[in-house]
């Protein structure tokens, strides 16, 4: 009976000993710090598609125990349920703490962009921060049928694009991107601009139209305002806007090729047969020459009440321009301009 008691205690002993190491085991898997890197944090991109094997061996040069890694995954159901985006894996981390940021820390990222001059210019600069491809991007800002129901076509498509920084989540898909920035537009096209627009007799559309000229007349915002009279007071009196950006946007939307630098539109220029071409055409263009930003736009909602009626670069304060309000005055002041790119070679 004795020796049974003794079998009996050592086999529980035994037990024990099986359970604590098991237990030492799996709180060493799951507790103990785990990653192989020295920067305070490392960054993960997972796909969408990603696998669990896909994220393994984006992991295998972070850690230290890719296996101990693994085993906490498919106990807390990670490896069967990957979740896309941008993570942040802080130096020191154990595996519990690093599948728990994995299920529940996808982190948004910074989106910005600025003028582009079409669609697919956007969608390139768009696709170098987020997952969608410019490729998807591109078919999701085209589509005839979502632009349809929104109030917009092809013309205008760019102009619900406002340049600017937003925060999204890395993984967001070409169609959710597009449907954010419409959810901006409106946002920013408030009652208060809208009540502008109504005063001005222009739609928000045309406001964006006009302000993609203004845009390209001046890089100074502190000058739009005034650039944006000038059009308003040329629109007023049924005058043509006469706007050179929309000669160079006609040729370059003919060619097709919008990377042409054109630094000097021409007489032949001017005869271009475009609806764009606002020395040829009254009122308006059909769309806008590029994204105008939300400065461009207010510059067109608060223009500068003034007579000015024409403007040319001021060469003796570059970046800026002369304005007049009478033709005479003017063409002095445009003499000065002609002059100065006849002596710097600017042909064209």
């Amino acid at each position: 009976m004795s020796n049974l008691k003794k079998v009996l205690w050592a086999t529980a002993l035994l037990g024990l000993a099986v359970c604590a190491f098991l237990a030492y085991t799996i709180y060493t898997a799951i507790f103990t710090p785990n990653t192989a890197f020295k920067n305070e944090v490392a960054y993960v991109f997972i796909p969408s598609d990603a696998t669990f094997e896909k994220v393994k061996e984006q992991f295998r040069p972070l850690l230290k125990d890719l296996a101990t890694f693994e085993a906490v995954a498919e106990r807390k159901g990670y490896s069967s349920y990957v979740k896309a985006g941008k993570f942040a894996i802080r130096k020191g981390m154990n595996n519990n703490e690093i599948i728990n940021t994995l299920r529940i820390g996808n982190i948004p990222v910074k989106v910005s962009f600025n003028n582009q001059d079409n669609v697919a210019a956007l969608a390139q600069r768009v696709a170098q921060q987020i997952e969608a491809d410019s490729a998807s991007l591109i078919q999701a800002m085209e589509d005839a049928t979502y632009l349809l129901e929104n109030g917009f076509d092809q013309e205008h498509e760019i102009t619900f694009y406002l340049p600017n920084t937003y925060e999204l989540f890395w993984n967001t898909s070409a169609e959710q991107f597009r449907d954010r920035m419409l959810q901006e537009y409106h946002r920013f096209w408030n009652p208060q601009r809208k009540q502008k627009c109504k005063e001005l007799g222009l739609h928000p559309k045309e406001v964006s139209t006009l302000a993609s000229i203004v845009q390209k007349e001046s890089a100074k915002v502190d000058e739009r305002p005034r650039v944006a009279g000038v059009y308003l007071n040329r629109l007023k009196r049924g005058m043509r806007l006469q706007a050179d950006p929309t000669v160079i946007y006609a040729i370059k939307k003919e060619t097709g090729n919008f990377d042409t630098i054109i630094k000097r539109v021409l007489y032949r220029d001017l005869e271009i047969d475009s609806p764009y071409n606002t020395y040829k055409y009254a009122g308006l263009p059909p769309g806008p020459v590029t994204m105008p930003d939300i400065s461009s736009i207010d510059a067109v909602l608060n223009a500068e009440q003034h007579d000015y009626l024409y403007f040319v670069a001021d060469i003796s304060n570059f970046g800026y321009h002369k304005f007049a309000k009478t033709l005479v005055q003017h063409n002095r002041n445009k003499v000065q301009y002609v002059r100065w790119l006849n002596q710097q070679s600017i042909r064209r």
